[in-house]
């Protein structure tokens, strides 16, 4: 089993503007593909995960979250890298897209996209990173085993400096690109 980082999508790989609903909002960070490749090219899987409440607003189609994951491939392939997996949670308890409407263990903070990508694609969760820029996504690494580190970018500024009394990330990092940094120089447990 290999370890993964294990990325939020908005405000984490591009910039978050409210619920993503046209391309032309759509802006990755310019270190982002690099930071990617960086990783993979260490030996990790990468994976998003990523909560889409918009689609159960009825803000969002379904079907534009596999475009913007397309286009985010097609970026990728451009210099020669991929994605190993990308897994998306458009339920909500209070949807107005009743199709949508459900408490659900893929919704993060709770690890069920975590759960499904180790099964689905043979990860270790207990070698693997989480990275993104809300306490959910640190939250989400405590409920999966794994590790968690903060980035600024996105909510990630507003969101440490209101840290919960009960929750620690082990780093936090300015951007996707430091945390790609943090991650190689401090390796999982049992080494890649």
């Amino acid at each position: 089993m290999r370890p993964a980082i294990f990325l939020d999508r908005d405000g984490t790989l591009n910039e978050d503007v409210g619920h993503l609903d046209r391309f032309e909002r759509l802006v990755l960070f310019p270190w982002s593909l690099d930071a990617v490749r960086l990783l993979r090219r260490a030996g990790y899987a990468v994976v998003v995960v990523t909560n889409q409440g918009g689609v159960a607003r009825g803000f969002v189609a379904e079907s534009f979250v596999a475009e913007v994951r397309r286009f985010i491939e097609r970026r990728l392939a451009d210099i020669g890298e991929r994605l190993d997996g990308h897994y998306h949670c458009p339920h909500e308890p209070h949807a107005t897209v009743a199709a949508y409407r459900r408490i659900c263990d893929c919704r993060k903070p709770l690890p069920g996209l975590v759960r499904r990508a180790c099964r689905e694609l043979d990860l270790d969760a207990g070698r693997s990173v989480v990275i993104g820029d809300k306490w959910s996504d640190v939250r989400l690494a405590r409920a999966a085993g794994a590790r968690g580190v903060l980035i600024r970018t996105g909510y990630g500024g507003g969101q440490e400096q209101a840290p919960p009394t009960d929750l620690r990330p082990d780093a936090v990092a300015d951007t996707l690109m430091d945390a790609a940094a943090w991650v190689l120089r401090n390796p999982p447990p049992g080494g890649r």
